[in-house]
């Protein structure tokens, strides 16, 4: 048996096909921080996040076993797309769910604490990677949709502009904007990452 992290994400699906658990392994000790970091910075929640990355694991799976995975070489765009769609239909679902109010108006999960915080959100609380976030926030969805794609998850502008339906153009515009956004909150708030 070849040494998996040799392997190519097409030999590692191949392989996965043949009945190998490793390649699958493989495939997702490769691809988990790019993805799980995606999911995260998209919904804003690591345990939400972490259930997303699951799902989006289980769905490539039942693609790879049914035979319908068709991305010839292009396995994490087509991963990120899988997750990207999760996390949209986790929104449109969530827009449907009524929200409950404590009495000063504020939404009851946000205010209630139901279990200490893990290692991996500590490290996460880290201040540099807090003003980023944060920062992240204050940019309009379209550019901050496009600076998490681009630098978080590595993805090509085509690839971008094909899971955001928009087009090329309009994606590298929205990364320009976003980034120019970015460099002037960081000089107003004399932020130094």
């Amino acid at each position: 048996m070849q040494v998996m992290y040799k392997l190519n994400d097409e030999q590692l699906i191949t392989l996965f096909k043949k009945g190998h658990a490793s390649a699958l392994e493989e495939l997702v000790y490769r691809h988990k921080d790019k993805l799980f970091t995606s999911i995260v910075l998209l919904v804003k929640d690591s345990f939400l996040a972490e259930d997303i990355f699951q799902d989006t694991f289980i769905k490539i799976i039942d693609t790879i076993r049914a035979d319908r995975y068709t991305e010839k070489g292009k396995f994490l765009p087509w991963a990120m797309r899988i997750a990207h769609n999760l996390c949209v239909d986790y929104f449109r679902k969530v827009k449907r769910t009524p929200v409950i109010k404590t009495g000063d108006d504020k939404d009851i999960f946000n205010v209630l604490n139901f279990s200490e915080p893990s290692a991996e959100e500590k490290m996460m609380t880290r201040q540099s990677h807090n003003n980023v976030r944060r920062m992240l926030d204050l940019l309009p969805e379209e550019q901050r949709e496009v600076i998490i794609l681009r630098h978080y998850a590595d993805l090509s502008f085509k690839e971008i502009a094909d899971l955001t339906q928009v087009s090329i153009n309009t994606a590298l515009g929205r990364m320009r904007y976003g980034l120019i956004n970015l460099r002037k909150m960081m000089t107003e708030k004399q932020i130094c990452l």
